[in-house]
């Protein structure tokens, strides 16, 4: 099997994470692979410390020739079986396989289905996907639900005392860009109704000042450290009490995957992906979207039964266990594959 990857994302997200993880993972396996992204110093350096060796290109806009003339020098030395693009802009300037190979892009939202027409199947990360899919006129035999997965992979906890954190404060975490879907306006809302309770926020965005300048009005900027994006996520985890996802718009929830696999209690409010994926109240908490005083008492409700944030986390790494290791998800791929390519010949 023969599979070659597109991807053309930013610098930071949570498509562009699981596509190094599935590249590397992939590695791994019997499968053969090429991969070229967008010129990035940082994706290539991960990728090539997975044993995979990334072509770069500019994907730039309209005007980009040098791109798709690339693109389709790369297909036409490997000759794949599998073309897998992630994304608009990878998408489109991949050709089609048109016999030759399968293409199939990938899909973590709800996207413009006009960048996705000469593609053969389309894989959704959540089975909402699949539906929107369909409900646009995707043939359903051609649009396929496959799963994420997040490492499991433990690290020593981040020293609370280099981020001036009492150590036997209650600390929340929290982690994603710095923007208006993630609601962490919201989440610094909510943290002002619960005294003593320490929040780090890990991530970067067109936000940062503005959520800054929220806290100090809050008279909570004590309690709140803004971490910048970082790398060493398991460490977080593993120095932090309950992780919470605030987001108001979240098509999967990649970061209720992590707290599951870190072990930890997961409180989240209720939209799309964390609503898909939470059971209220057994391996997680759900509230509203956009109610600081809900969340506020959720935060409330697991910080103060032991026991009960206890049973969130257990029940949590059961969900992550049963579904979503890298394991299970790699072996649905190559199961995928496998099965287009032999629908292709």
């Amino acid at each position: 099997m023969r599979i070659l990857q597109t991807m053309a994302g930013a610098e930071f997200g949570g498509a562009e994470a699981f596509f190094t993880r599935l590249a590397i993972a992939l590695q791994k396996t019997d499968v053969e692979q090429k991969v070229i992204i967008r010129e990035d110093r940082g994706r290539s350096r991960i990728l090539r410390a997975g044993g995979v060796e990334p072509v770069q290109l500019p994907f730039g806009g309209a005007f980009d020739f040098r791109t798709k003339m690339a693109i389709k020098g790369e297909i036409r030395r490997f000759k794949p079986d599998v073309v897998l693009t992630w994304m608009n802009r990878a998408t489109k300037k991949t050709p089609a396989g048109r016999g030759k190979f399968v293409k199939v892009a990938r899909l973590g939202g709800y996207y413009d289905l006009k960048y996705y027409k000469n593609c053969d199947h389309l894989i959704g990360n959540t089975q909402d996907i699949v539906d929107y899919l369909v409900k646009e006129g995707w043939p359903a035999d051609r649009a396929h639900y496959l799963p994420n997965f997040v490492t499991s992979e433990r690290a020593e906890p981040v020293s609370r005392m280099d981020l001036s954190t009492p150590e036997d404060a209650p600390l929340l975490l929290s982690m994603g860009r710095l923007h208006e879907n993630k609601a962490f306006d919201t989440l610094l809302r909510a943290l002002a109704r619960v005294p003593n309770v320490y929040l780090w926020l890990a991530g970067e965005g067109p936000l940062r000042r503005p959520l800054e300048s929220l806290a100090e009005e809050l008279g909570i900027r004590p309690r709140v450290r803004f971490l910048g994006w970082r790398e060493d996520t398991a460490a977080l985890f593993a120095a932090s009490d309950v992780y919470i996802c605030p987001s108001r718009h979240e098509p999967l929830g990649n970061v209720v995957l992590e707290g599951w696999a870190q072990g930890r209690p997961v409180i989240a409010a209720d939209s799309l992906g964390p609503g898909t994926l939470i059971d209220h109240g057994k391996n997680g908490v759900l509230c509203p979207v956009d109610d600081d005083r809900a969340m506020g008492d959720a935060i409330k409700w697991v910080f103060s039964d032991e026991s009960f944030a206890h049973q969130l986390a257990t029940k949590g790494w059961e969900t992550y266990q049963q579904n979503f290791t890298e394991k299970v998800v790699v072996e649905k791929y190559l199961e995928f594959f496998d099965k287009v390519t032999k629908s292709n010949t």
